[in-house]
């Protein structure tokens, strides 16, 4: 997304468009689930941290301004905040969810692999993206990342939105023969 687009989607997350949070939520989960994961070494830790970032980016939303940064530094300085937050009050966390009787929430394997696997394709799509060539990666990221009009990405790019089109179909195409062709990579 472009620098722009990212700071008008979290101006439109504050006024409460929930289509907005949810394209954001879309763009950057890989971003904040990996740097998590790297974080805290516990895929467990590392979805709920996810969790509580978007939680907070939500509530903190109308504060983002773009002198602070691109949203992607904005949400991994909500994750540093959040991962000092919760090592300061896990001791206080358990205590309190002990006298409560409540148990805590486990993940199943499933739940993990869909975590590993979600970092996995994000890394390895990431990689054939960026060997795309450059009409047909600005093209994607525009229409399939960012969910733009045709028309819109025609006048950005200085084309028709034909030539669009073709772009993005060509460059689809690439990266699902990529992906058929080296079937399993994911997760590694």
């Amino acid at each position: 997304m472009l620098v722009n687009d990212d700071a008008r989607l979290v101006a439109q997350v504050a006024a409460g468009d929930e289509a907005a949070f949810s394209a954001l939520y879309r763009a950057y989960l890989p971003l904040v689930l990996r740097w998590s994961l790297r974080q805290t070494g516990d895929r467990e830790l590392a979805a709920d941290l996810t969790a509580e970032v978007f939680a907070a980016s939500l509530l903190a939303s109308g504060r983002y301004r773009t002198e602070l940064g691109s949203v992607g530094a904005w949400l991994l300085g909500i994750a540093g905040n959040k991962l000092r937050e919760s090592r300061r009050h896990r001791r206080i966390e358990d205590s309190a969810r002990r006298k409560l009787g409540v148990e805590p929430l486990a993940f199943t394997d499933s739940d993990l692999e869909r975590v590993d696997a979600l970092v996995g394709m994000s890394d390895r799509l990431e990689a054939l993206i960026s060997k795309l060539p450059d009409e047909q990666r600005r093209a994607i990221m525009a229409r399939v990342v960012d969910e733009r009009a045709y028309g819109d990405i025609a006048v950005e790019l200085n084309c028709s939105e034909s030539v669009v089109r073709q772009r993005v179909s060509r460059g689809l195409k690439v990266l699902r023969s990529e992906l058929e062709q080296r079937p399993g990579l994911e997760g590694r």
